[in-house]
């Protein structure tokens, strides 16, 4: 009887605490009081092809996210749904924003939304990522359409945009709601904080240097109670920059793409903001995605690597034969070397010939390969 009293109480501690009591049921429909602007404050024109709105939803932690909403005009019963996000450091109003209005002219309906702990979304401190939190906010972004009226929840799809490229990856691989996935210029920020950019410091002692580095960072924050910010995009930009950098610039820090919310654009990332993805590896479970994946990325740009590690980790085969060192310099590449598409199932990675990473952040190259990304939706959100 001892026993039985025993494994009853640890059955109600454990067991009791994952159901969902009232007073948690209430909990869950308490939302931040979000500050958003209401008007077209975009990188880009509105679009008089679809309708527009702001909305709200929690992701599992009750982080509140603010998010736009843009609808095709005229729509009639349930459609197919795409959540979009990225790149890391930017805001919705941004490319993500862009992309999900491009969506919605062809017949989707989309929300661009800004992560945990930026733009107009909750949660403090400000400037912080997580590996775990981002690729929550994709999967909270499926809770909120998949209960829409006008969303068949059975088609929903998910498009990510650089470092957001990686989380989509990693969302796709914890969430079966999530029927087709897009990459775009994809970012492996788990990699990058590893090895440096090109494996530059892809070494146990340079690792360890940098986590001294954010330790000591730590105890100097916590001690003066603020968080040091790690910067934006460099600005001025100096002569010598490496030429992504100049790229980043040419978006970032001019009138095509500044924006006064977006970290990139300003003073960026708190110093220690990404210090988790240094051990805890985004694309580890990409092996096991069972939906259709498409990676789209520029043959010049210098992120090109991210993808075609991301591709051979969903097939375990290699695109092509290229090398960290030819992404380095990948502006000397001669057109036509890797352009093309690869695939191997249902995954696939498009390159797209002479574009840079930034050239898929906008239309200014004319380069994003919407008919390319509408099929794909089309072809598998059915």
């Amino acid at each position: 009887m001892k026993h039985l009293i025993f494994y009853s109480m640890i059955a109600a501690l454990f067991f009791g605490s994952c159901t969902t009591s009232e007073k948690q049921t209430n909990e869950m429909n308490v939302k931040e009081q979000l500050k958003m602007t209401q008007e077209w404050d975009k990188t880009f024109p509105k679009s008089d092809k679809v309708d527009h709105k702001k909305v709200t939803f929690h992701n599992r932690y009750g982080i509140e996210l603010a998010a736009d909403m843009y609808i095709p005009k005229n729509a009639d019963g349930k459609l197919a749904a795409l959540a979009v996000s990225g790149p890391f450091g930017a805001v919705k109003e941004q490319s993500s924003g862009l992309y999900a209005q491009h969506m919605a002219e062809r017949g989707f309906i989309t929300i661009a939304f800004d992560p945990s702990f930026t733009g107009e979304s909750g949660g403090e401190p400000r400037r912080m990522a997580s590996p775990d939190i981002n690729t929550e906010d994709f999967l909270a972004a499926v809770d909120y359409l998949s209960v829409q009226d006008n969303v068949d929840a059975d088609r929903i799809g998910i498009i990510g945009i650089c470092g957001f490229g990686g989380m989509a990856v990693n969302a796709a691989a914890l969430d079966p709601r999530i029927k087709a996935t897009v990459a775009m210029t994809m970012y492996d920020m788990s990699k990058v904080n590893v090895e440096g950019y090109f494996a530059s410091e892809n070494t146990p002692v340079q690792r360890m240097e940098n986590r001294k580095a954010i330790a000591a960072q730590r105890t100097v924050d916590y001690k003066v109670g603020t968080y040091q910010r790690a910067g934006g995009v460099i600005d001025p930009l100096p002569d010598d920059a490496p030429w992504f950098v100049k790229d980043y610039y040419s978006y970032y820090k001019t009138e095509r793409g500044y924006h006064e919310r977006s970290g990139n654009s300003n003073d960026g990332w708190n110093t220690i903001g990404c210090q988790s993805f240094m051990n805890q590896p985004l694309l580890a479970w990409a092996h096991e995605i069972d939906n259709p994946v498409l990676l789209i990325h520029g043959e010049k740009a210098h992120s090109r690597y991210f993808s075609e590690y991301a591709f051979e980790r969903m097939t375990g085969k290699k695109p092509f034969n290229s090398s960290i060192t030819e992404c380095a310099t990948a502006n000397e590449i001669p057109t036509g070397k890797y352009a093309g598409s690869y695939k191997e199932g249902n995954k696939e990675l498009l390159v797209i010939p002479g574009a840079s990473h930034v050239d898929l952040y906008d239309d200014v190259a004319g380069v994003i390969p919407y008919d390319k990304i509408e099929s794909f939706f089309n072809d598998n959100l059915k």
